[in-house]
């Protein structure tokens, strides 16, 4: 059985449910991931699990090696893999709280590593990212979410920003004129290496604010952290259901 692979993001450093087996150093071709592999399972089923961040939290957005953490991901025998991320709510369905399963990206980053194909190649390689997300993946996370009561919602379109700064009230405005309904600071180029690599790849959002100008005042970090306490409990337990799938 193929293990499934979890990225976690903000508020997931780790899995509660995960009885753990052991941590694997990986090196890579393209320097180290964000932690150590955490190898383990949930009810007899496989994980492998990687703190996108960072044991501590301290990786940045846009310092994350993410060829280093897919690849090492890959080469642990993972097939499948789970990016858990923290978004701000854009449109009316992405209120503070909610979880989401995006089935499509919009790239607006900058100088990060975001591709495989780039040397020693013996020709040149584009891969269809027409669906960026495997539907196959997003209807597991679904129907798992259904099975245990959890409410998911189907759909959306994740706006992937630089960071690590959050964005103005004219940006927010320019991504829902462009088809956005969540903003972001890793969802690319997770995806498309992702795909490169031929790994079965979604995303599991969960929105934590109303992105910059959806509501009076500034944006804290005391909301932030609320919404990511009582929301990454449910991302947790949907993700042991698709495990247990």
């Amino acid at each position: 059985m193929q293990a499934l692979g979890i990225i976690g993001g903000s508020g997931l450093t780790r899995l509660t449910a995960l009885e753990v087996d052991r941590q694997e150093v990986v090196t890579t071709p393209y320097g180290d991931p964000s932690a150590p592999l955490t190898f383990g399972h949930v009810d007899g089923s496989p994980i492998v699990f990687l703190p996108r961040h960072g044991s501590a939290h301290t990786v940045p957005p846009h310092r994350v090696n993410y060829r280093a953490n897919l690849w090492a991901l890959k080469s642990a025998g993972v097939g499948q893999v789970i990016g858990v991320a923290a978004v701000g709510g854009i449109t009316a369905a992405l209120a503070p709280g909610v979880l989401c399963v995006p089935d499509q990206i919009i790239d607006y980053t900058w100088g990060r590593d975001h591709t495989l194909f780039e040397k020693d190649l013996s020709s040149v390689t584009h891969i269809d990212f027409t669906d960026p997300y495997c539907e196959a993946l997003r209807q597991d996370i679904l129907d798992a979410a259904d099975g245990i009561g959890v409410p998911v919602t189907d759909g959306g379109t994740y706006a992937a920003t630089q960071g690590p700064r959050l964005e103005t009230r004219a940006e927010i405005e320019r991504l829902e004129r462009d088809g956005c309904d969540m903003v972001g600071m890793t969802g690319m180029p997770e995806a498309a290496l992702a795909r490169e690599l031929g790994l079965c790849y979604a995303c599991l959002a969960l929105s934590v604010n109303w992105a910059a100008g959806k509501t009076d005042g500034p944006i804290t970090m005391a909301e932030i952290e609320h919404f990511l306490d009582s929301g990454m409990a449910q991302a947790r337990k949907v993700l042991a259901a698709v495990a247990c799938r």
